[in-house]
């Protein structure tokens, strides 16, 4: 992964934090509506939608390997 010096300066990492929290809760919203969905297409695509934002979310964290992995726990909250 190519990370520019721009990309983790403290402003990047402040904006890259509250992107990753509101990655956590779109996340919790769309399993909530999964779990309530019958159809299997909807299911899956719900499902595949979720995958793509925890793949963010790994690159996010990647990006930030001097955020212990508690403190990513309390951002999720």
């Amino acid at each position: 992964m190519d990370v520019k010096e721009e990309d983790t300066s403290e402003e990047s990492k402040k904006n890259h934090i509250s992107y990753y929290k509101s990655l956590a809760k779109v996340i919790s919203d769309i399993q909530k509506e999964k779990d309530h969905e019958g159809e299997p297409a909807i299911k899956s695509h719900l499902t595949n939608r979720i995958e793509a934002m925890e793949k963010d979310m790994k690159r996010i964290r990647d990006m930030f390997p001097d955020i212990r992995e508690e403190e990513w726990n309390g951002y999720t909250n």
